[in-house]
């Protein structure tokens, strides 16, 4: 093993880094909403709604990520033949990419879901009350008075799923998107396995950047007590 090989070879592991951190921020940038939203929606008193809310995420937690990929990517294909659906190219990298950020993000919804009610429903309903009593709109009490606190509790599960989100950026490579994990396998085939330490290196690198981030921004908001 020469210096120019380990240099080729990051080079040509770091080249599909891109995929890996289009996926990562895609899937936050549209799960973290939506998983506010579901959220919400659970605590609706409609009954028929929170069943049909209970049972998304009871699917999107209970079964892998893997699954959930290849079933939404193949799902068009098979809707268009059936002559159900027509005028996406499913051919394109662009309908690619869609597939894969609708299955990550309807995932990690589900788990966000669970941890915006749980630190929704750790609010003492005194505090909706006090709020009420000095004149404060729901809306008002919800991002004035219920919201930052949510925040303050919620940021270390999030962080934990922020975290897993970046090893699973990996399970992409089952519909053919060539990430760092696919090319590290690709030089298995050539009989080297030493590549792969690298892939690990670059997984490592990010987690631990989110681990220190995610720390400063648990501290920034230790100035509120809950």
């Amino acid at each position: 093993m020469h210096f120019d090989d380990i240099l080729n070879c990051v080079g040509i592991i770091a080249k599909y880094l891109l995929p890996t951190l289009k996926v990562f921020f895609f899937t936050l940038l549209f799960s973290i909403p939506l998983g506010m939203i579901v959220a919400l929606i659970k605590k609706c008193p409609f009954k028929p709604v929170s069943w049909l809310i209970n049972l998304y995420i009871l699917i999107m937690r209970g079964t892998p990520l893997m699954l959930q990929i290849i079933t939404i990517y193949y799902a068009i294909p098979m809707l268009q033949k059936a002559g159900h659906l027509t005028g996406i190219d499913i051919r394109s990298d662009s309908y690619q990419f869609t597939a894969l950020i609708v299955a990550f993000a309807l995932n990690y919804a589900a788990y966000f879901a669970e941890i915006f009610r749980g630190g929704i429903e750790a609010i003492p309903k005194g505090q909706h009350e006090a709020s009420a009593a000095l004149g404060f709109t729901k809306m008002q009490t919800f991002f004035r008075i219920i919201l930052p606190q949510v925040i303050k509790r919620i940021v270390p599960p999030i962080g934990n799923e922020i975290i897993t989100l970046v090893k699973d950026t990996s399970l992409v490579r089952v519909i053919a998107v060539y990430e760092i994990m696919w090319n590290g396998e690709r030089f298995i085939k050539q009989g080297i396995i030493w590549p792969l330490f690298f892939t690990g290196v670059y997984y490592l690198l990010f987690s631990g950047i989110l681990t220190v981030l995610l720390g400063k921004l648990e501290k920034k908001l230790d100035y509120f007590k809950v």
